[in-house]
């Protein structure tokens, strides 16, 4: 563990003192080949260090963080030409990495509270720093209000915990039997998943954001709340068996109505982080029927809709730097314009719709197996959901590449290879971890 933070420090002073952009990238690189070591042998919780361990589903997930976090680097490539404090931007985008690794990381309950909390601040100065629009301000002050509220909370109930256990490694708090101290613990992760009728923070965020603000909402700042849930949950089983009905039928109405919203959008931007917002009510379904089936679709679906939903965002902001526009009714008829880009809009699209061979199909056929195991009424919601997920994929893709473009349009910029090589290390490994399915079958 303590070579991870020691690696991480070493990449700060190479911001400070050095003014290469892809030397950060080739260290966040060596980073992943570094974390890799720890996977040799993840059946239990090993690397025990201080507060820190890692088993399978913590070593998936901050993965995914240094992987996603080194493509900011190379999606954000406009911010270096422009010379528009990209410094400061390495720095903001290391140390967001060393919080949500801190987060994934550690054990103990209030070290995960604080960290989860510190991850926020340097998503705020990316949106407020590198955003587009004047708007910006308030969709901080959206995710920081919502994300606050119930945090509060929280802290209460680590507190009463600590009280009770006189401990708060995650693996060694008694289950409580208190309703008041489940919706403390829960509420939160709730929120930051999120979860409908408190999910209007995020696609105000993704729209306000910059490329690099996107990627790590969808990619990461999504998933912890997932990752919290399937920690507290472990602790919080007589409560989870009386109230998770109200969160799941909550989950699969908000999903089926968000689907429709969806169908409603054109800018494009709106309608990935709505879908978002749909695959993340499909987890938070399935992991709260407290299934085996359940823990594993949705430790699955968060994995490859992170890799899916970032490269769907990469593929918005291409047309976005070259139109100056993310509306249907200006992206049209790209494949006359983009030709060779019109594949990454299937492959990627196909992918965000469950088709075969993407992540995202194994996770969603466990999470229906867990739901129409737990209730068999929520096979319409299941149906209509994957219907219209169906649906507006699409939409999406036919509407952006067929038709007849704007007669304005009369020439684009070509795509250079570094945006083949970022959608590419979307597409590749949402595509062949499926040969390793037994790897995210371990860990529960």
């Amino acid at each position: 563990m303590l070579s991870i933070v020691f690696f991480l420090v070493f990449s700060f002073t190479m911001i400070l003192f050095k003014n290469s952009w892809w030397l950060n990238y080739i260290n966040l690189m060596n980073l992943i080949l570094i974390y890799l070591i720890y996977s040799l042998n993840l059946k239990f919780m090993n690397n025990l260090s201080y507060m820190f361990g890692l088993d399978n589903l913590s070593w998936g997930l901050g993965l995914l963080s240094i992987w996603i976090c080194s493509l900011m680097i190379m999606a954000s490539f406009s911010i270096k030409k422009s010379d528009y404090f990209y410094k400061f931007f390495l720095l903001n985008n290391l140390i967001l990495l060393f919080m949500l690794l801190l987060t994934f990381l550690t054990l103990n309950l209030f070290m995960f509270y604080l960290f989860f909390e510190s991850s926020l601040l340097p998503t705020l100065i990316l949106i407020i720093g590198w955003g587009y629009q004047s708007e910006r301000i308030q969709a901080g002050v959206y995710l920081i209000f919502y994300t606050l509220v119930a945090s509060l909370p929280m802290l209460l109930g680590i507190f009463f915990i600590f009280k009770g256990n006189n401990l708060l490694v995650f693996y060694l708090i008694k289950d409580m039997d208190s309703w008041i101290m489940y919706f403390l613990m829960v509420l939160a992760f709730l929120i930051k998943m999120p979860m409908f009728f408190v999910h209007l923070w995020l696609p105000k965020a993704h729209v306000e954001a910059p490329i690099s603000g996107s990627m790590i909402l969808a990619g990461i700042m999504l998933k912890l709340g997932g990752y919290g849930l399937m920690r507290v949950m472990k602790f919080m089983l007589l409560m989870s068996v009386k109230f998770n009905l109200i969160w799941v039928i909550i989950s699969m109405v908000g999903g089926l109505y968000l689907s429709l919203i969806c169908l409603m959008q054109i800018d494009m931007k709106m309608l990935i982080a709505y879908s978002s917002v749909v695959h993340m009510g499909i987890v938070l379904g399935g992991m709260l029927t407290l299934s085996y089936w359940g823990f594993m679709g949705s430790y699955i679906l968060m994995l490859g809709h992170g890799l899916c939903s970032s490269g769907l965002f990469c593929l918005s902001n291409l047309c976005y730097e070259r139109l100056g526009s993310r509306s249907l009714f200006i992206n049209k008829g790209l494949m006359n314009f983009m030709p060779s880009l019109s594949l990454w809009w299937f492959l990627l699209v196909s992918s965000n719709m469950a088709a075969p061979p993407s992540m995202n199909l194994l996770g969603e056929i466990s999470l229906f197996n867990s739901i129409l195991s737990w209730s068999r009424i929520l096979m319409v919601f299941i149906m209509l959901i994957s219907f219209f997920s169906a649906g507006y994929s699409l939409y999406l893709y036919t509407f952006s590449q067929h038709g007849s473009g704007l007669s304005m349009i009369y020439s684009i910029s070509y795509i250079q290879c570094r945006e083949y090589f970022l959608l590419c290390m979307h597409w590749l490994p949402l595509n062949i971890l499926i040969l390793k399915v037994e790897f995210f079958f371990l860990w529960v």
